[in-house]
């Protein structure tokens, strides 16, 4: 899978850019602010129709335009493919996919695959719950798309019974909880499965990239709010959430809210046996989010047989010199990758390309004017 060529206007600082995009290593070099990384995430937007750094597209309007653009096309097993998208500042997008209208966003992905690697990833260590369940939902969904909307259906059904919670005034009968209770126990038991799948998938991979680059190990363990264990089906599963559900019973009625569910997992991450969210060291815990990263993108080309196309943005600052080496070294032959870097002694030699941003226009390294490719459909 990759992505053949990219044009992105007026997307972020972004005036007008496209370019084609080589197989192997492309790597594009600027100093902050001037739009590398801009570069990366619309690529990222192109192949998800998400952004790894904005839950809302009014940020990627570059300032003064109406609307953005990205048109970028993806080869994969079943050929090439076409995606256009309007980002709208109000109201929905415009997407279409060989000049069709899209009907559902996670059908992208059976087209396209993409692993975004950012600084923000640091959150997934030291952030709070929330980051990593945002990583585990992601990780479903580029492996599985069609089990994305899991997450999305359990959200519905925890917003729905936490406000029957709140309505309640605390006098009189309790509110009317059996009937939301068996679909937050549907909703909420396939996504406690899929997520323990990703962690099963991802986990082992990730611990192998952080020793790579570190020497020594990663443990990553999913920690469910709902006791889970390895071999269970829907069933056992099920059947524990709802024993869950009526041990806390009391303490939601007091509360007023939902204290059971997939909204309070975790993913537990501990690096030489202490938890990396409060004993890993900012080196470590750099190392982690990028293995974690890494991991993802392998656990996707297991899953596919085809590596998915991965964006590392300014991966190496965080990493000391030895670190930084052999990141270098493990960074070929992945795939498709494209790499942002601010410092030049970071161009990995081998690069397919080697683009200079400056101010959001992007050009060879030797100073040529940005490459123009045939866009199909032009």
């Amino acid at each position: 899978m990759r992505l053949v060529w990219i044009e992105a206007r007026d997307f972020r600082n972004h005036a007008d850019t496209r370019l084609e995009v080589p197989d192997g290593l492309a790597i594009a070099v600027g100093g902050n602010g001037e739009g590398k990384t801009n570069l990366l995430e619309a690529m990222f937007y192109g192949l998800t129709l998400s952004s790894p750094r904005s839950s809302s597209d009014q940020p990627l309007i570059r300032t003064g335009a109406s609307s953005a653009y990205v048109r970028c096309e993806v080869e994969g097993p079943a050929g090439r493919t076409l995606v256009e998208v309007e980002v709208r500042p109000a109201g929905a997008n415009r997407v279409q996919v060989n000049r069709s209208s899209l009907r559902r966003r996670r059908d992208i992905r059976r087209v396209a695959r993409a692993v975004f690697f950012g600084p923000g990833d640091l959150e997934v260590v030291q952030g709070d719950p929330g980051a990593r369940r945002d990583f585990l939902d992601e990780a479903v969904a580029t492996l599985w798309p069609l089990r994305e909307p899991t997450a999305t259906a359990y959200e519905r059904v925890l917003r729905q019974r936490n406000r029957l919670l709140k309505e309640w005034e605390g006098r009189g009968a309790p509110p009317d909880l059996p009937a939301w209770d068996a679909e937050l126990v549907t909703a909420g038991s396939a996504l406690t499965a899929a997520r323990a799948e990703a962690v099963e998938r991802v986990g082992p991979l990730a611990g192998e990239e952080f020793e790579a680059l570190t020497g020594y190990g990663l443990e990553t363990r999913y920690a469910p709010s709902v006791p889970f264990e390895a071999g269970w089906g829907t069933q056992e599963l099920e059947r524990a959430y709802r024993a869950r559900l009526a041990e806390r019973r009391a303490d939601e009625l007091v509360r007023r809210v939902t204290l059971v569910g997939p909204h309070r997992d975790d993913l537990a991450l501990a690096v030489r046996e202490l938890t990396a969210r409060s004993f890993a060291s900012h080196g470590e815990a750099w190392a982690a989010a990028l293995a974690l990263r890494l991991g993802q993108a392998r656990a996707v080309t297991e899953e596919l047989g085809e590596p998915p196309v991965l964006l590392l943005d300014d991966p190496f600052p965080g990493l000391d010199p030895v670190r930084q080496k052999r990141l270098a070294d493990r960074v070929e032959g992945r795939g498709q990758t494209v790499l942002s870097v601010a410092d030049r002694t970071h161009v990995i030699e081998g690069a397919a390309v080697v683009w200079s941003v400056q101010g959001g226009e992007v050009s060879p390294m030797d100073g040529g004017a940005p490459t123009r490719p045939d866009r199909k459909g032009d």
